[in-house]
């Protein structure tokens, strides 16, 4: 993982700034409360993958060679007290994807696919990339699933999440995120879940 220069992602760092602070999304200023929940791979404890940036990245790639993702590098966030190491890949100028990662393990706490609408003749065509980076994600933590099962089951996911600053569907050992900004942008992410043995 390599550091990015300032202008790498010059048109995603306030997007990902809020989507990495103290809240998933963060609405307008007039919109924003006190009672926003932090975003829970935020929270002391929260679990990670067993996998680095690296081994998901080399794993993915393998599994999805038309839907590529280029190395991930390392946003600047000195005022970041949560002591994770963020970073971020560059899809295309409307495409991201996105990482959170344990201090000194360097393993995955989040994945994130952040796609930021561009209104005009192409916007069609690029939603339709960013659903198919999305659908590649989470077929990659279901592997079992059919694209038509995977498709369906993201379709399900978004229109539950639909117009939400934050929506989580927990399913098995994965947590399953939607974060609707509207014109300001949709993330999908896939987190792992902290698994608790069930009492008698």
């Amino acid at each position: 993982m390599k550091k990015a220069p300032g202008a790498v992602l010059a048109s995603g760092i306030i997007l990902f700034a809020s989507l990495f602070g103290t809240a998933w999304a963060d609405p307008d200023p007039q919109q924003r409360t006190e009672h926003m929940p932090a975003a829970p791979y935020l929270l002391s404890g929260a679990p990670t993958f067993d996998l680095t940036i690296a081994q998901f990245r080399e794993k993915y790639n393998l599994a999805n060679p038309d839907l590529p993702l280029s190395e991930y590098r390392a946003i600047d966030s000195r005022d970041d007290k949560s002591n994770l190491t963020r970073a971020a890949s560059k899809i295309n100028e409307n495409l991201y994807a996105s990482t959170a990662l344990e201090h000194g393990t360097g393993k995955i706490k989040t994945l994130q696919i952040t796609w930021l609408p561009i209104p005009g003749p192409e916007e069609q065509a690029a939603h339709e990339k960013a659903l198919a980076y999305m659908t590649a994600l989470l077929r990659f933590f279901e592997p079992t699933l059919s694209v038509a099962e995977s498709n369906k089951r993201l379709n399900d996911l978004l229109n539950k999440g639909k117009g939400s600053l934050y929506f989580a569907q927990n399913e098995g050992a994965l947590r399953f995120v939607v974060a609707d900004n509207g014109e300001k942008g949709l993330t999908f992410a896939v987190e792992p879940l902290k698994l608790s043995l069930a009492t008698p």
